[in-house]
């Protein structure tokens, strides 16, 4: 199937700039790698493609859903033919919070989603020595995904977290380690404890000492718990 009749039939024929970047990213994977041998066809390339295409035009809804009916696979290995794509190609994962309220179903969450973000960001920034605080980086998937999870939760929604955690391509140790660092800084957002914790005196444990060491743009890396410091 031509990637023009692929793009007609999710909606985005329209968009000649979103067809031709998803044609440029096709050929580029044909020059790196056999996609081929990490199990993705190549009706299912042209459909990563193009989302990875509309993925970097911010006003473009991708239907995910629509895409997986089409390339005939099933959510888990779309995601992960999705992910080992991706990858491969050496492009940066994005998601925002409007395209999970969407895809979801969940659009109301939207700016509970971004009022949980920003807080978090702050707090967890303030909470770092000054010479870290330039360097922390909250652009990962992981971060959006545990907010609208969390946001979710509070407003008693059922959300598949499997999905989630598969949509934003991060694992389900990092996605619960995120999970309880936001909890512990943004229960007043996120409605999860009973009373309202300082944000200096929450730490990481070792393990986020080591790797900020080692690591100026250690948000980036870190997989860790936080821990109230004793009073």
């Amino acid at each position: 199937m031509d990637l023009s009749d692929i793009a007609r039939k999710l909606g985005l024929s329209e968009n000649k700039l979103l067809v031709r970047k998803a044609a440029e990213l096709r050929r580029l994977s044909d020059v790196r790698f056999d996609s081929s041998i990490i199990g993705v066809g190549e009706v299912c390339k042209a459909i990563i493609c193009l989302e990875i295409a509309a993925s970097r035009f911010g006003e473009v809804i991708f239907d995910r859903q629509k895409a997986i009916r089409l390339s005939g696979m099933s959510d888990k290995a779309y995601s992960r033919s999705f992910n080992s794509l991706q990858n491969g190609l050496n492009i940066k994962t994005t998601l925002d919070s409007r395209e999970l309220g969407i895809q979801f179903g969940c659009v109301r969450l939207i700016p509970f989603v971004k009022k949980g973000l920003s807080l978090y960001e702050e707090r967890f920034t303030a909470s770092l020595p000054a010479s870290w605080q330039a360097s922390a980086d909250f652009t990962r998937p992981v971060f959006t995904a545990v907010a609208f999870y969390l946001c979710a939760k509070k407003h008693k929604l059922k959300m598949d977290k499997v999905r989630l955690i598969e949509v934003c391509g991060t694992s389900e140790s990092e996605f619960s380690c995120v999970s309880t660092s936001m909890k512990d800084l943004c229960h007043d957002v996120f409605g999860i404890s009973n009373e309202r914790k300082d944000p200096k005196e929450v730490k990481g444990n070792q393990a986020c000492k080591r790797t900020a060491q080692t690591s100026p743009n250690f948000l980036k890396e870190v997989s860790v718990t936080h821990e109230l410091k004793a009073v």
